[in-house]
């Protein structure tokens, strides 16, 4: 069986999974795509001037996976021919290990690009994930999606900024 294109997991995360996930089928030995691009979100050791100990995610698990299906099919509309995956981590996460892992697949490389990069401004406008951040000298929530998923404004931004 193959992996989930869409997941939340307190597992590391594998991008060869995500690659595979999109970059198939073939038709006849020929794959469908021309282009596959990742993005891989890591947890940093600074933020805002405070060393960053570690991470702790939490989401409603299955609106966070409708709202990455929701997601892929706003890519779907804006690049035609496009797939991607999309899974992001939960629980306590040290520094430098991966948070969130996206894959996007398109018949081209600008396409696949601007997918990826689309797919994660949308994460973090929309995605029901919230991040508390722990620092040597204290911690803090870190507001999560705040945007209304339906907010034709905010889709424009994420277009924006994944042409930019």
């Amino acid at each position: 069986m193959g992996v989930a294109p869409f997941a939340v997991t307190r597992e590391p995360l594998r991008v060869d999974d995500l690659i595979m996930a999109v970059g198939g089928p073939v038709d006849g030995g020929q794959p469908l795509v021309g282009a596959v691009t990742t993005f891989l979100g890591l947890v940093r050791g600074e933020n805002l001037g405070r060393r960053v100990v570690r991470l702790e995610y939490e989401s409603y698990e299955p609106l966070a996976i409708k709202v990455f299906e929701r997601i892929a099919a706003e890519v779907g509309e804006h690049w035609s021919g496009s797939r991607m995956a999309l899974h992001h981590r939960l629980g306590a996460l040290g520094v430098g290990e991966a948070s969130v892992a996206i894959a996007a697949a398109a018949p081209h490389r600008a396409e696949a690009f601007a997918a990826c990069r689309y797919a994660i401004e949308r994460v973090k406008q929309i995605a029901p994930i919230w991040k508390h951040e722990f620092f040597e000298d204290g911690h803090t929530w870190i507001e999560g999606a705040l945007a209304d998923p339906d907010d034709r404004g905010a889709r424009e931004d994420a277009y924006r900024r994944a042409c930019a």
